[in-house]
């Protein structure tokens, strides 16, 4: 009578093969230079976000502190009063809408120019074509103070000055180099294999432009807007210097009401105006990137 004898160990069962014991994972350890690293990294992280939060936080605490200061401390008696001394139609809703309608155009002009520019960079082999790219680059390195006063020289002679058409048309053409740059990037992501087809059919550029290549691009192009909307949403110099009727002021520059002499500030309503002169930005980039879903992609465009 047979008898069933149990493996041994490393011995497969059944067959007469040796199988290799495994073993078990040994514990990753640091050593101790990589422990100082991370806590010196963590320390200066922290306090990097310190340093941000608390201008933050003396935002907060000074617009529901009517006797507000510089100094960061808790509101003795909190309230929404810096909050109703500042929103009326002449100190805040008007700028706002100045600031909408400046910013809303220039960044329609921008996106608009800039799609048009990059096309031909993007799809055919100009001669000059990298030169003008690298000429497009020193532009955006240009500080714009440098050419500010030839600017007002040059509003002044075409009756500009204290226009807003005149204004979107200037931050606009300040925000197409890195537009560009952008854009080109953007477009050289979508399949030219997409546009042959267009044209086999007998569609001209600007149709495979308007009909393939921006729908495909059209989370490119709202970055590129979004970028521009923000950065003339902060511009405080261009209107500063080219607007000069009280009326047209945008909410950036009518900011400085709050600066009395001497330096002297009333730094509760400074701050509570901040706060609404921020939200529009923040609206707009928690409802886009929510749209957008935080990425872009090309995917399904060609499929092989």
């Amino acid at each position: 009578m047979a008898t069933a004898t149990a493996p041994t160990p490393g011995t497969a069962p059944g067959r007469g093969t040796t199988v290799p014991p495994t073993r078990a994972p040994r514990p990753t350890v640091a050593s101790p230079r990589r422990r100082a690293s991370d806590v010196i990294v963590t320390a200066v992280l922290v306090v990097i976000a310190v340093l941000f939060a608390v201008p933050l936080l003396w935002l907060v605490l000074a617009a529901l502190d009517p006797g507000a200061t510089l100094q960061l401390s808790l509101p003795d008696d909190p309230g929404a009063d810096n909050f109703a001394a500042v929103l009326t139609y002449a100190t805040t809703v008007r700028p706002l809408l100045n600031s909408l309608v400046l910013c809303l155009s220039a960044a329609v002009i921008t996106v608009l120019v800039a799609t048009l520019a990059a096309y031909p960079l993007s799809r055919y082999q100009l001669r000059y074509g990298r030169p003008f790219l690298y000429t497009i680059l020193f532009a955006t390195g240009l500080p714009l103070t440098a050419v500010m006063v030839p600017v007002y020289s040059l509003f002044a002679r075409l009756d500009l000055v204290d226009t807003r058409y005149g204004t979107i048309l200037f931050m606009a053409a300040t925000s197409l180099p890195i537009a560009v740059w952008l854009l080109k990037s953007f477009m050289d992501g979508v399949p030219v294999e997409l546009e042959e087809a267009a044209w086999t059919d007998g569609a001209s550029a600007m149709q495979s432009l308007r009909g393939i290549v921006a729908p495909l691009m059209l989370p490119g192009m709202l970055v590129v807007g979004i970028f521009t909307f923000i950065t003339a949403w902060g511009n405080f110099f261009v209107p500063f210097v080219l607007l000069l009727t009280e009326e047209k002021l945008p909410a950036a520059v009518t900011i400085y009401q709050f600066f009395g002499q001497y330096g002297a500030a009333a730094y509760g309503q400074l701050a509570a105006y901040s706060l609404l002169y921020t939200l529009p930005v923040v609206v707009l980039y928690v409802v886009v990137s929510r749209w957008l879903g935080g990425a872009f992609t090309l995917g399904g465009g060609v499929k092989g």
